[in-house]
């Protein structure tokens, strides 16, 4: 099924852009978080930005029709400190997905009977809390100048859930089965 409406699609091009430039900015801060001594935020960092990868994939497949050239507006945090500033720029950035992107994007997606659109802003909006508390706990740690736990960190290929640790057997957002997760 194809989009038929230019907002929708619209909307699927700004958070495959915001998506795209967020898995990029958590490469770059993983890549920092390392250097500075704390490589298990820099493994969640890197997790994070393949559940980014995800959402950019799921919205940029839905566009699959939209064949041409586009101007992408997309908000994104910039900047590049340290520990404590990157997190919160990762903070703010997923809770403005949370808080204000997505749940117009998805209820647009609705209104406008597009339901493939509906699912890849779901999926979105579902992972991007996670990825906001995740981000919380990890600042609280570095503030006090250390670093989280080593637990494997699982991600969603489908919907970008992130866990860390084994908690589930089937992904609650999509049904994948927990196999099919990929490890960091």
């Amino acid at each position: 099924m194809s989009l038929k409406n230019a907002m929708t699609a619209d909307f699927l091009r700004s958070a495959y852009g915001g998506e795209s430039m967020a898995h990029m900015r958590y490469t770059i801060w993983a890549d920092s978080a390392e250097k500075d001594g704390y490589p298990n935020i820099a493994r969640l960092f890197r997790g994070i930005a393949y559940a980014e990868w995800v959402h950019a994939k799921n919205h940029f497949n839905v566009l699959r029709d939209q064949v041409g050239d586009a101007t992408v507006a997309a908000g994104a945090v910039f900047g590049h400190t340290n520990i404590v500033e990157n997190l919160q720029g990762a903070i703010d950035g997923e809770l403005h997905e949370v808080e204000q992107m997505y749940p117009v994007y998805l209820e647009t997606a609705k209104f406008q009977g597009e339901s493939e659109a509906q699912k890849s802003f779901h999926y979105a909006l579902e992972a991007e809390k996670i990825h906001a508390k995740m981000f919380k706990e990890a600042q609280d740690k570095a503030k006090e100048g250390k670093d989280i736990g080593d637990e494997s960190i699982y991600i969603c290929p489908i919907c970008g859930f992130t866990e860390i640790g084994v908690t589930v057997d089937k992904c609650p957002v999509c049904g994948v089965k927990r196999e099919m997760f990929k490890e960091f």
